[in-house]
């Protein structure tokens, strides 16, 4: 899974997202949409984490996201 899949299922995944990231409001799910750059902006803002961290969080969430989906298949 890469995040073009997750941006098309946004809707699907915005669950998951505020599970990860408890911080983040509703509305900064609205707002990012799906797209990448917001949501690693808002991660960033909400938890004071530079890029770098904030990026590496994110690439973990979308490879624990394809081992949950091999599971369910």
């Amino acid at each position: 899974m890469d995040w073009n899949e997750v941006e098309g299922n946004w809707k699907q995944f915005t669950g998951q997202v505020k599970e990860k990231w408890g911080k983040l409001t509703d509305d900064d799910l609205t707002v990012a949409n799906g797209k990448k750059e917001s949501l690693l902006g808002k991660i960033q803002e909400r938890y004071g984490y530079e890029k770098d961290m904030a990026e590496r969080e994110m690439t973990d969430f979308v490879r624990n996201l394809k081992s949950s989906f091999k599971k369910d298949v």
